[in-house]
């Protein structure tokens, strides 16, 4: 609880996935994948109570053992690749009640710390915010993005005045959505159906705690990741 906020973490598992089989529970650092953000969501100060969405047997299984609450299976219709996440966390919240604030955790961002998560709501009630969203600076600036036209002939891809310069040193800030942590009050986000509609806040986080496991390039960085953390600790 914060501020008189109760918390709700929901965690999206389903079982089908297409870049890596299984991805949800795919080992990394001798963890299944879902284990990192289960741990994550309980060292929480905030967090209180953890709910797995999930259609897999296997899935709601670890997540038990795990301590994690698995009070239903999803549905069929929400567990598929045209399925939105929203739907999937309206589901959890029509079924799921009590609670003021959702957080929701995809276990594709094992890197993401509880000091992550508790940040996001500080900043959130700090700010009197209807929700946040945790961000990372974005690698190729939008700025010195260009697309083709007309065959062999470039434009930017993004209009900007041609006296701004294009050294990235003296170009502002530019951050993307990380997927890490969203969190919301849930009455403003029924209304919204989105973390980022007007009034919504930002918080940035590292790079190196920003992965967001696609396949197994990505999970061989979030390994190479983790093996130097480990090598710089004391």
């Amino acid at each position: 609880m914060i501020d008189g906020n109760r918390i709700l973490a929901i965690i999206p598992a389903r079982g089908g996935s297409k870049g890596i089989k299984n991805k949800n529970i795919a080992a990394l650092a001798g963890k299944p994948l879902l284990q990192w953000t289960i741990e994550a969501a309980k060292k929480s100060k905030y967090v209180d109570r953890i709910v797995l969405s999930s259609d897999d047997p296997e899935i709601q299984g670890i997540a038990e053992l795990l301590g994690c609450e698995v009070p239903f299976t999803r549905e069929a219709h929400l567990a598929t690749d045209e399925a939105s996440t929203i739907d999937v966390l309206v589901d959890v919240l029509e079924r799921v009640a009590g609670f003021d604030v959702v957080v929701l955790l995809q276990p594709t961002s094992p890197l993401r710390t509880a000091e992550d998560i508790d940040s996001c709501l500080n900043l959130m009630m700090q700010d009197g915010a209807p929700s946040v969203v945790s961000l990372c600076e974005v690698e190729d600036h939008p700025a010195l993005v260009v697309k083709f036209q007309n065959e062999n002939q470039i434009t930017p891809f993004l209009p900007h005045p041609s006296s701004q310069s294009l050294r990235r040193q003296d170009l502002p800030g530019a951050f993307r959505l990380n997927g890490a942590v969203y969190a919301a009050k849930i009455h403003w986000l029924f209304r919204e159906r989105s973390f980022t509609a007007q009034g919504s806040v930002g918080f940035v986080m590292p790079k190196r705690r920003s992965i967001d496991i696609d396949d197994r390039d990505d999970l061989f960085t979030a390994e190479q990741l983790l093996s130097n953390q480990i090598h710089r600790k004391p």
